[in-house]
């Protein structure tokens, strides 16, 4: 679907694929997140993308020419996973409106596991 906006040079087309390029890497740069999941769980196990497949933990929609993004992500053992989430809803909604030039009405993380690592069971 994508957003559509057309001014006096003519129209200009953006697919939902590049918002959530654009969401994903923004997300990326914020600390505590390990990566994004895909969205669909199964079994209870949720999946690390790897950084080419970004998107696929991204959801994005179009409503009265407002979006909507939905982000699958995994946080880092140890960190405050509210306090995450509230930066990567910033860090996107900034992104997303400079690049896009599009307003954002919400931003939902969806928190879909948490990565350990050896030096944090030490």
């Amino acid at each position: 679907m994508g957003k559509e906006m057309t001014n006096e040079f003519g129209q200009i087309n953006i697919s939902d694929e590049v918002i959530s390029v654009i969401s994903g890497v923004a997300a990326m740069e914020c600390y505590g997140l390990v990566g994004m999941a895909n969205r669909n769980i199964q079994d209870g196990i949720s999946e690390l993308l790897k950084k080419e497949h970004l998107s696929r933990g991204v959801e994005v929609s179009v409503v009265d020419d407002l979006l909507n993004i939905d982000l699958y992500v995994i946080v880092e053992y140890g960190t405050n996973i509210t306090e995450v989430a509230h930066n990567i809803m910033e860090k996107v909604k900034y992104t997303v409106e400079r690049l896009v030039g599009v307003k954002v009405k919400a931003i939902n993380v969806h928190v879909q596991g948490v990565r350990v690592t050896r030096e944090a069971l030490a």
